[in-house]
């Protein structure tokens, strides 16, 4: 989950994938490379907010005094590490104009209306119905241990990754190297990833660093991890020490349970709400996605869910444009924790939504969750 994501998107990583990469020179020798600190927004599996528009190009001589005090501050963070290896993992390290590119469309800035659609079309629902069906067990095991329902589970990853079909093809090295240096608008946190990849232990990942494979923003396996969120909620199910986010649904799964766990979530408590404005309803503002009002004070603001609800129970609204118009839903804690993972409402919206066609549909061929 992933800056912690989420990331996030899809449809920008098939595209991008495969484009040449630029290279560059190496280093001179003895030069190295570490970050300024950065701020982590919190988030796991999704690419942090992009610019408008494509940054201009930072050409590799730009670079080289940067990557000089990167190498320096992640030696004096971490001085077991050997400065030889940081330093040909960087010269290896190929800028990739494609993510420049992916970055600067990002799919959270379309409306709803057209966001909704890619993520819930019949098929991608029916493939979540399927992966419950297939690890049914292993799924309500790892949901019952974090409380976490397991549709929430399975649609997370339906959303990141269409249940691990769609990954990401570019080098976690060189996503996190391309952002890190030639993506000027979030170059701090992108150092700061790129700092916490290389200082990961090599008996923590299930391959070789240079190997590792994720989205445009560095996000990595099934649940598309950014490497602080690797570090800090990764699960080794296996309990010796080695996460697998790619091919080990154990670590996957117990993985973004955990996430959203150690994020606050409440077990049994509502995600979103329909909800339905009255003739008299308040115009609806600009509302951050904290619950900050009670389920009684939005109603009186005219905004009445579609289902029973405590009246106390914290909530907010969220305004969004559907393909007849405006939409509203009250929406909880738990819909804030999804917002941690990616912060974007659609894509919590979206999980939400996912996670109640896939509960609807496991229910009526007998396997619900």
């Amino acid at each position: 989950m992933s800056t912690p994501i989420r990331s996030l998107l899809l449809v920008c990583v098939v595209l991008c994938a495969g484009c040449v990469a630029q290279p560059r020179p190496a280093p001179e020798a003895g030069k190295a490379a570490t970050p300024a600190a950065a701020s982590t927004t919190g988030g796991s599996a999704a690419a942090p907010v992009a610019s408008a528009s494509a940054p201009t190009p930072v050409s590799v001589a730009d670079t080289s005094a940067s990557e000089q005090a990167f190498v320096a501050q992640l030696l004096r963070q971490h001085p077991d590490l050997d400065r030889a290896h940081i330093e040909q993992l960087l010269t290896e390290a190929r800028v990739q104009p494609s993510i420049l590119a992916a970055m600067a469309h990002p799919a959270e800035s379309m409306p709803w209306k057209d966001y909704r659609p890619i993520f819930l079309g019949q098929a991608r629902i029916d493939a979540g119905i399927a992966f419950y069906r297939a690890h049914r067990a292993l799924i309500d095991r790892i949901a019952a241990r974090y409380g976490v329902p397991p549709q929430v589970l399975v649609a997370i990853l339906g959303v990141e990754t269409y249940y691990g079909r769609q990954t990401g093809g570019y080098r976690v090295l060189d996503a996190l190297y391309t952002l890190a240096f030639h993506y000027p608008p979030r170059a701090a946190f992108f150092q700061k990833e790129l700092g916490v990849f290389l200082s990961l232990p090599r008996s923590a990942l299930p391959g070789p660093r240079a190997e590792l494979r994720g989205s445009y923003a560095g996000a990595m396996g099934w649940c598309q991890f950014m490497p602080t969120s690797f570090a800090h909620y990764g699960v080794s199910a296996a309990a010796d020490g080695r996460v697998n986010l790619w091919s080990s649904l154990p670590d996957i799964l117990a993985s973004t349970a955990n996430y959203l766990a150690r994020h606050g979530w409440e077990r049994g408590a509502p995600i979103a709400l329909p909800a339905q404005a009255s003739a008299q309803a308040e115009a609806p503002r600009v509302e951050r996605s904290e619950p900050i009002y009670s389920v009684a004070q939005l109603a009186a603001r005219g905004y009445t869910p579609s289902a029973a609800v405590a009246s106390d129970r914290a909530a907010t609204l969220l305004t969004v444009q559907g393909v007849n118009g405006p939409e509203y839903w009250l929406t909880f804690g738990n819909f804030q924790v999804i917002t941690r993972y990616n912060s974007s409402a659609l894509y919590a919206l979206a999980v939400t939504q996912l996670a109640a066609a896939i509960a609807a549909g496991a229910h009526a061929d007998g396997a619900a969750p």
